[in-house]
């Protein structure tokens, strides 16, 4: 399914209607250049599951943990240079646990994701407006 979004708080909508709907177990892989509304989409994903605290991109600590009606761990692995990292830090855990996982950049690590997983696409289209998104999703990577 595509969804066209003309701003960041169109985009954070989506996440907020996808994140009221989300169980235990799900797991989204979110894939976009930078600057594209990634955190935005994450931010709304985190109000839909009552989670009303500042939500940040873990660049740098790879995941963040948050409670809230379902737990929420929020990863993005940008900067995992060897998959093997993602054991170092029990990704398992998460993956396979009682929350919901929000992967950034969910293609660096696609040999560790489950086929369960919904693929979420944002891509910008600068002739349609500075601010238009289109976001793309569906259970195939692309």
């Amino acid at each position: 399914m595509v969804y066209e979004s003309y701003s960041e708080e169109e985009t954070k909508q989506l996440g907020i209607k996808l994140g009221s709907s989300c169980k235990k177990g799900d797991i989204y892989c979110l894939i976009g250049d930078l600057g594209v509304g990634k955190t935005a989409f994450a931010k709304g994903l985190a109000e839909g599951l009552n989670i009303y605290e500042p939500i940040t991109s873990p660049t740098f600590t790879v995941v963040n943990e948050y409670e809230g009606r379902i737990p929420l761990y929020h990863f993005d692995v940008y900067r995992i240079t060897d998959i093997d990292e993602m054991d170092e830090i029990g990704y398992e855990e998460y993956f396979f646990g009682d929350g919901v996982c929000l992967i950034e950049w969910a293609d660096i690590i696609e040999d560790l994701i489950p086929d369960s997983a919904v693929w979420i696409h944002i891509k910008k289209d600068l002739s349609k407006g500075e601010n238009y998104r289109a976001i793309t999703i569906s259970n195939k990577k692309e």
